[in-house]
Parts: C-alpha cells; structure tokens; sequence
C-alpha cells in the first residue's frame, strides 16, 4: 500500500507507436506538480413534455474528450529524454561517447508530428490504494525552463492529449539514482555561433519552447476523440536574462538590435574520459526585446533583458542532454 497522500503518486511516461494508443510506461519521473485531467464535453436534452420539470437524466450526451494539464519538475541527469523529444521533434537515439557510460542525445528543433506519449498517473486515495489514470495521445505544446541563484533547474511542460483510460494496469514505479541541474553548475554564452564566450553578472536565466498546434481536430467518425494535432504556426521561442549591470554587451545587443548566439549550458559531474553530464540549450540567435538598465535608488543596476529566438538561416535551435541513459 502507498501513502495516503501526494506522498504517494506517481507519473510513468513512455514515447507511443500510433497516437492515442496506450504503451505501457517505461520511465518514471519525479515531479513537483502537475495538473493532468480529462475534459469533456457534454450535451442536454431540452424537449419540452407536458408537466416535465427536470431535464431527463438519460437525454444527457457525451459528446467529446480531450486531456489537458502540465507537469512541474526538476531537470535531471536520467530520465529526461522522452519529454525533450516530444517537445523538440527529432527522433533521438542516444549516442556513446567514445567507449564510456556517457551517452549524448541531440534534440534538434524539428516537426513533432508523430512524437506523442502515454502518459500514466498514479493518485492515492486516503486509504493508500492508488488510483491510475491513463492518458493516451499527449503532445507536449511547450516546455519552459529556468534556474536562478541558488536554485535547481527546473521544467514546465505543457500537454495536450487525446483521451484517458482506466483499464490499463497501475506500473510498479520505480526510479533511477538522479540528481537534478542546478545554479552552481550555470553558464551563459553568447558571440558568433560556434564560439560563444561566457556572461559574467548573470542571475536568473529562462527559456520557453512553444510549439503551436491545431488541437481542435475533432471529426465525425472518430467516436468524439481528436486526430493528432499538426502545428499550425511557427514556433515561438522566448526568454529572460537577469543580470547585474557589470558589462555593457547585452545593453549594446538591446541597443543595436543585432543578433547572438545564446548557449545556456549546465555541466555536472564527469562520467567518465572528458564527458561529464550535460543540459545545454543552444539558440544561434536571438533578439533583446527590452530591458535596458534603469536606476533605482542606490543599489546595483539590474536590467532584465527579454528575448526571442529566431532562425540564423543555417543553425537550428537544439538541446544537448549527456547522462548515463542508453535509451529514452
């Protein structure tokens, strides 16, 4: 039996084959909140009938659902692979480094068309027996991420999907020894693609990934269950750098609103040879949209400067994930 509470819930997720189609979870990740839940759609009767004061229960439809939620984490060094493919769109295979335990996974910008995941969540009842909940056909419709001073790494992940089931059996969770990202390990780089060279005075960094898509593809014939979402616009990539004011390189970039490659990188320990593990995000350009530096009474300048990322022409936006994970 689990604990009564949150204490003892679960999230398994596993990359699917066909949409929509229930896969047993493979990975289970730890998270710190989410807000998985079907949605449905229903219709009432309203005939008029003599004397009749109440709508009939029996005349009451179900016309259409759908799952909607987000799920809070850490990032850490196992595990992540499966929601950074479903938000990013490349099918990865996690490459070896040299003859080592360290595995690299590309995650290059790409369509997500056919990247959806099964979902499964595990919620206890006060008695300790654990509910599941299966949600089938889950896209992911963004991920952000952010860190600051004395904090971990941490990702928001938004989904869509297609329904949820209850048949399913309840996965034995089980979890590999991870550690999550965090400030101490930070960087930030901007220059030319290729060869950026590091911020001082950086504090806070995000970054967020949305993927836009046409989640309303609900057709006759499909028993009131959406087909799979197609993106409908261009991504849209943003974020913030929270700094103090001791160079004047982002200033001059908000100034003349020229482009940067911006590399957002976070290196742990070493695995083995000269790979240690690794979280980078790698934008080949980007735009400040405000934040030049304001005084405000007699302490140090802070500018916050926002941005964009946008399309070099050449490079394409990618994360780079180094862990001991051979597979997703």
């Amino acid at each position: 039996m689990a604990i009564g509470s949150g204490l003892g819930a679960q999230l398994g997720i596993a990359p699917e084959v066909t949409y929509g189609t229930y896969v047993a979870p493979t990975k289970f990740i730890e998270f710190t909140k989410e807000s998985l839940v079907l949605k449905k759609t229903t219709a009432q009767s309203a005939g008029i009938a003599a004397g009749r004061l109440l709508a009939l229960s029996s005349r009451r439809v179900l016309t259409r659902r759908e799952v909607s939620g987000s799920i809070d984490l850490e990032i850490t060094n196992k595990g992540m692979g499966a929601l950074l493919q479903a938000l990013m769109g490349t099918t990865v295979t996690p490459v070896q480094q040299a003859a080592t335990n360290a595995y690299l996974q590309t995650h290059t910008l790409a369509d997500t068309a056919g990247k959806s995941l099964t979902i499964q969540k595990g919620v206890p009842l006060t008695t300790g027996t654990v509910t599941r909940k299966n949600f089938l056909g889950c896209k992911v419709t963004s991920g952000e991420f952010s860190c600051e001073v004395g904090g971990m790494l941490t990702g928001s992940f938004e989904v869509d999907g297609k329904d949820c089931e209850e048949s399913s059996a309840l996965a034995a969770a089980s979890y590999a020894a991870m550690s999550p990202f965090h400030f101490g390990q930070m960087a930030l780089k901007t220059g030319s693609f290729g060869t950026e060279t590091a911020l001082d005075g950086i504090r806070k960094v995000s970054c967020k990934i949305e993927r836009p898509l046409e989640v309303e593809r609900f057709y006759a014939g499909q028993s009131g269950l959406k087909k799979e979402p197609i993106s409908n616009d261009q991504v849209k990539i943003s974020g913030n750098l929270e700094s103090d004011y001791v160079a004047t390189t982002l200033d001059d970039l908000h100034t003349s609103d020229g482009a940067t490659s911006l590399v957002w990188e976070f290196i742990g320990p070493l695995i083995a040879a000269t790979f240690f593990e690794t979280f980078r995000i790698v934008l080949p350009a980007i735009h400040l949209d405000e934040g030049p530096p304001v005084v405000d009474r007699f302490g140090v300048v802070k500018p916050t400067f926002n941005f964009v990322g946008l399309y070099d022409g050449t490079n394409q936006t990618k994360i780079e994930y180094i862990s001991t994970d051979v597979t997703l």
